[in-house]
């Protein structure tokens, strides 16, 4: 039984191996993680302001490509760039963190759109020698995410609307986080109907990214999409085996559960509650795949690609549940007051959420100033 697993979002192609590659960039990656930061800083006070907490209009448009592009993209960049060991595949996450930068200094949005092109451009070069290099139906996948990416960003580029491109998008997201669970899942024994479980739901993804989230056709392609991939995670992922575990790999596999319930959530929100019939449907799958299942797996993953990327010796903690369990709280909260017309609800999650990730910031960065104790000790 594999105790580990690798990347923020799960992504195992990232090796240990590549410390000594990434060393000769420390300060390229320092700065594109700042602006990987920023991204997320920026584009969470957008999400209030959407909220009516804060009067930032036009921060609260720019709220989702911040957080899809600016942030995962650029994590997601930099961690194919860490395993592959080339500097030039650090052109991904760095054009990401300038469109972030275009957007944020009032650039044409155009521009922060062309940035962002360039790096679903660069990443899915990297992902085509990944596959080259190892011919897989996860390393496919990985090539199927980019180009989703790379799809949205042109899309938007030319002028289409946020909710139009937001399925191109998810797909990105979705895809890239499936492809690295397929990986991990050959771990196991080989189980009949796997490969063409995955298959199927890539497929229904892409059908319905193409068709869009708010056509009926669309919403009910992705949503049979999320299904099928949630079933099939749940069937064949090792994180059902890593939760019997303790530790760091029980509190991996809790955050990977947890986000598998939150895939199907937005699968039930997109089927019954269809975007082209009413916007709770579009709002709920929006927020169950970004905060319930992308940053539960970020949750989860921190803890491996932190000293893999950055060399922060960050240490598992239980006190990191509080930080889960509140993100969690934050997601069911925001989709309980939608339900609800429950305004002041909806500002509380908002306040949850980030709350969560600033305990979780927190308590990472205390572990690791725990660790370095001691080395400062013995040295003096």
């Amino acid at each position: 039984m594999p105790p580990a697993e690798n990347g923020p979002m799960g992504q195992p192609t990232v090796k240990p191996v590549a410390t000594a590659t990434t060393s000769r960039q420390p300060l390229l990656r320092a700065i594109i993680m700042a602006l990987a930061a920023l991204a997320l800083i920026v584009g969470l006070y957008g999400g209030i302001g959407r909220l009516g907490l804060t009067a930032a209009d036009q921060l609260a448009m720019l709220h989702g490509p911040l957080l899809i592009c600016g942030l995962f993209g650029t994590l997601i960049g930099l961690e194919r760039a860490v395993a592959m060991g080339g500097r030039w595949m650090l052109g991904a996450p760095l054009a990401s963190g300038l469109g972030t930068l275009a957007l944020l200094v009032g650039l044409p949005l155009p521009v922060g759109a062309a940035a962002y092109a360039v790096s679903a451009a660069v990443l899915t070069a990297g992902c085509f020698l990944i596959t080259l290099r190892q011919p897989a139906l996860f390393t496919g996948a990985l090539i199927f995410g980019a180009l989703a990416w790379l799809v949205g960003s042109l899309l938007w580029m030319t002028g289409s609307s946020i909710p139009d491109v937001a399925g191109w998008w998810l797909a990105f997201l979705v895809l890239t986080v499936a492809a690295e669970r397929l990986e991990l899942s050959r771990l196991l024994p080989p189980m009949r109907g796997s490969e063409a479980h995955f298959l199927f739901s890539l497929g229904l993804i892409l059908a319905g990214a193409q068709n869009g989230l708010l056509s009926d056709d669309g919403s009910i392609l992705f949503g049979l999409a999320l299904l099928c991939l949630t079933a099939w995670l749940l069937r064949y992922d090792i994180a059902r085996f890593g939760i019997r575990q303790s530790g760091q790999v029980r509190f991996m596999a809790a955050c990977m559960l947890a986000a598998y319930v939150w895939l199907a959530a937005a699968a039930a929100a997109l089927l019954l509650a269809a975007p082209a019939q009413t916007a709770l449907g579009y709002d709920i799958a929006l927020h169950a795949i970004l905060i319930g299942f992308v940053i539960s797996m970020v949750f989860g993953h921190a803890l491996i690609i932190l000293p893999a990327v950055l060399g922060l010796r960050v240490a598992y903690t239980p006190a990191l549940y509080l930080a889960l369990g509140l993100l969690h709280v934050s997601v069911l909260l925001r989709i309980g007051s939608g339900l609800a017309e429950w305004a002041a609800g909806r500002l509380a999650s908002g306040v949850l959420t980030l709350a969560a990730l600033l305990l979780f910031a927190g308590l990472l960065a205390l572990s690791d100033k725990a660790r370095r104790r001691p080395l400062q000790l013995r040295s003096n």
